[in-house]
């Protein structure tokens, strides 16, 4: 599983992009959202990029221990159906 941390927000999102799209040319369709900590609607943007990078090659992403913050845009986009996404119990 690949695991982001840190910032994933406008500021950073062409690095994060560039980073996950690696790993799914590896073959990684599992990400750990986990160790994100500052997220604006940029990181709602990269998600749906990897998604259809992964559609391309009949593979589902799968998104890990989502912060709150993460769901509530994707709740807000109404994308929620758009992602497989688990979010840890003591993150909500």
């Amino acid at each position: 599983m690949y695991k982001l941390t840190g910032e994933f927000s406008q500021n950073t999102a062409r690095a994060v992009e560039a980073a996950g799209s690696s790993m799914i040319a590896q073959g990684q369709f599992s990400f750990d959202l986990s160790g994100l900590e500052r997220i604006d609607s940029a990181a709602v943007a990269v998600m749906i990029e990897w998604q259809r990078q992964a559609d391309k090659q009949n593979r589902a992403m799968e998104f890990h221990d989502a912060p709150a913050g993460l769901l509530s845009l994707i709740r807000l986009y109404g994308l929620t159906e758009q992602f497989q996404l688990t979010a840890s119990a003591g993150r909500h």
